[in-house]
């Protein structure tokens, strides 16, 4: 048996989790989310290890 996990759906569940039990963490979790993107954005995902 192979098992292959991906980085984005593990913190995206991690962060649902998370979120269930501590709904105040809500903003924090979106405001990071909204600048990894946004760095990836401007400088690219390209020569990243995990990309």
């Amino acid at each position: 048996m192979n098992i292959h996990l991906s980085f984005g759906p593990l913190v995206a569940l991690i962060a649902g989790i998370l979120i269930l039990v501590m709904p105040r963490l809500l903003n924090f979790i979106i405001a990071l989310y909204l600048i990894v993107i946004g760095l990836v954005g401007l400088f690219g995902s390209r020569g990243w290890p995990f990309s």
